[in-house]
């Protein structure tokens, strides 16, 4: 990933999940709150089984994730002051260690660490 333009900035973190799946909660969540704390942004929280949220999670997913008709979650997006949104992880429907891994990867990114930084310099 490359790190974003100057000119925008981090704007809000959102995860799509369900709270039954092993991979959401609490790895997924937790993992998900340190991304937004890092970016100094707040977070929103998608479930896909209430239905005043789950045709949101829908639409993002359709629109910016890995969409498929059984999508796979959690489902990780960062949204940006110019109105983009960026696709940042999706679960895997292997072991929770392997969703684990991909958050560590994510979490130590030099993409992670640039964009801290620059969202750190406005």
């Amino acid at each position: 990933m490359r790190a974003p333009p100057p000119s925008r900035r981090p704007r809000r973190v959102t995860i799509v999940l369900a709270q039954w799946c092993p991979h959401c909660v609490p790895l997924s969540v937790r993992n998900e709150e340190r991304i937004a704390r890092k970016l100094g942004v707040p977070l929103r929280t998608l479930d896909i089984d209430r239905k005043d949220q789950g045709k949101e999670a829908d639409r993002l997913v359709r629109q910016y994730g890995d969409r498929a008709p059984d999508y796979l979650i959690p489902q990780v997006f960062l949204e940006w002051s110019d109105g983009t949104v960026q696709h940042l992880l999706t679960g895997f429907s292997e072991q929770v260690a392997r969703t684990a891994a991909a958050w560590r990867d994510l979490l130590g990114s030099a993409w992670l660490a640039r964009t801290r930084r620059e969202a750190g310099e406005g």
